[in-house]
């Protein structure tokens, strides 16, 4: 889709290591390569490739802001979830359709029967809960706080490159799935990585 990342997107992990004092907000703001497997053991199932572009954090920084760029495979899911305080835009950036399954919450958490309203592209639109939004490429939605919803590549339309552009995002806090999940998976690693993950930065020191 000729979407370009940064620079330090490619950087070895001995590099991360040689401009620790200058990539605080990188790493403290969980900036880059990001895949998960939600603790499915099956990522083809249910996972989520991302990359993380910006991102800021109350209280240390001014940006109230995030984006992301993720990769979504044909009937690759991404469990239900809502989000306790960010409010985000998905937008499909490219390839195949993306269908997003919609519900409200109550204020237990739990599915309401509510119908869910939502705006595409800033048009307003109502659909039963639990009903279903087909994003073909250059269109959007708008997710609020509190709004359960469950997503993957349209079968047989082809990979989809998903945008995400919303308030600042904490993953380690502000989801909250239906059905258990592991936002951040354990890794065994068999080999040295090229490029690090987000959840790496902590044990820079020892790399290189």
């Amino acid at each position: 889709m000729r979407f370009l990342l940064p620079p330090w997107a490619y950087w070895e992990p001995v590099q991360w290591k040689t401009r620790k004092s200058d990539t605080d907000e990188i790493i403290s703001n969980m900036l880059g390569w990001d895949i998960t497997d939600f603790g499915s053991g099956d990522y083809y199932h249910q996972g989520l490739f991302l990359f993380t572009l910006r991102n800021g954090k109350p209280g240390v920084d001014k940006k109230p802001y995030a984006e992301k760029i993720m990769i979504v495979e044909e009937g690759q899911e991404t469990p239900m979830h809502f989000h306790w305080s960010k409010m985000e835009d998905i937008i499909n950036r490219g390839g195949g359709n993306l269908v997003l399954e919609l519900w409200n919450s109550d204020n237990e958490g739990r599915l309401s029967g509510s119908r869910v309203v939502v705006r595409i592209d800033g048009i307003r639109r109502e659909i039963d809960a639990g009903g279903s939004v087909v994003l073909a490429p250059g269109e959007s939605i708008c997710l609020e706080q509190g709004m359960y919803h469950r997503f993957y590549g349209e079968p047989e339309s082809g990979k989809v490159l998903v945008g995400e552009v919303s308030t600042v995002n904490d993953d380690t806090s502000d989801n909250r799935f239906y059905e258990k999940a592991g936002r951040f998976p354990g890794i065994e690693e068999d080999e040295p990585p090229v490029h690090l993950l987000v959840s790496d930065y902590k044990q820079l020191d020892s790399y290189g």
